[in-house]
């Protein structure tokens, strides 16, 4: 299957984002992908810090997500995408990562557990935390997961996805740049490969404020294929045949498993 990172400056502008993830979404259907990912808050950026995010937030039926849906089922095309979310009764908004379906529209949705609450931010501010597990869910017979962004420095939590199946790690990220930022995000992605034997598609946001440096690597660690800094799409082939070699020289899934039900005695 052939999958596809897509990266750009989000901005303010609901309407000019939509154009843009249009945009590139055909870019990677003509290039023959079956799963494209953007990346966090693709629907409108973070904004101010400390502004008031509610007046942008959308519940998932709302028509940010519904036109989504439309542009995937038009392109055949999965999609994986952040919004900020609307909680009634609440004045802050869940960060969540949508799953479109071109059959099926929404096909999951994840709120994002792991805030960024780091290198001066508090994005607990303005976001609610999540309380449920990422989803997994099959994509043309691969198992894919969905976490968001600073997920990706908690490796027992990826963990967990691989050990419930997980053979692709989608990733929606706006990270941050700063000093060795752009050095964190490129090891970590690979790391949380590596370690698991998956491979993982990271889609960040570009422009000044973002490090952009989107990329899939493949389940030994190896940068199939990335971005730089400006906005465009990405693309690489995953196979069964892939994890199957990898994971017969490097059993640590297995192992994994096997060591998690060795009980020891003092």
């Amino acid at each position: 299957m052939r999958i596809a990172v897509a990266q750009f400056s989000v901005s303010g502008d609901k309407a000019e984002n939509q154009k843009r993830i249009s945009r590139l979404a055909e870019e990677a259907a003509r290039a023959g992908s079956r799963l494209a990912v953007f990346p966090e808050c693709a629907m409108v950026d973070f904004g101010a810090s400390g502004g008031d995010l509610r007046g942008s937030a959308e519940p998932l039926d709302g028509p940010f997500v519904e036109s989504l849906a439309r542009l995937a089922e038009r392109l055949e095309l999965t999609l994986v995408a952040g919004i900020f979310e609307t909680i009634p009764g609440e004045p802050r908004v869940h960060n969540t990562a949508v799953v479109l379906d071109p059959r099926r529209g929404l096909l999951a949705a994840y709120r994002k557990r792991n805030l960024y609450d780091a290198f001066g931010e508090r994005e607990s501010d303005r976001i609610r935390p999540g309380s449920e597990e990422p989803p997994v869910f099959e994509v043309d017979g691969f198992t894919a997961a969905v976490v968001v962004c600073y997920d990706l420095r908690f490796p027992s939590f990826i963990e967990r996805l691989a050990d419930r199946g997980a053979d692709l790690l989608l990733v929606p990220a706006a990270w941050v740049a700063g000093p060795l930022k752009e050095d964190h995000w490129k090891v970590l992605v690979q790391a949380r490969a590596i370690e698991n034997t998956i491979y993982v598609a990271g889609a960040g946001q570009s422009g000044v404020r973002y490090c952009g440096l989107s990329r899939i690597v493949d389940p030994l660690g190896v940068v199939a294929s990335s971005l730089g800094e400006a906005e465009g799409v990405t693309t690489a082939d995953v196979s069964k045949e892939r994890l199957a070699e990898v994971r017969a020289r490097l059993p640590l899934l297995v192992q994994r498993r096997a060591a998690a039900g060795v009980t020891t005695q003092s």
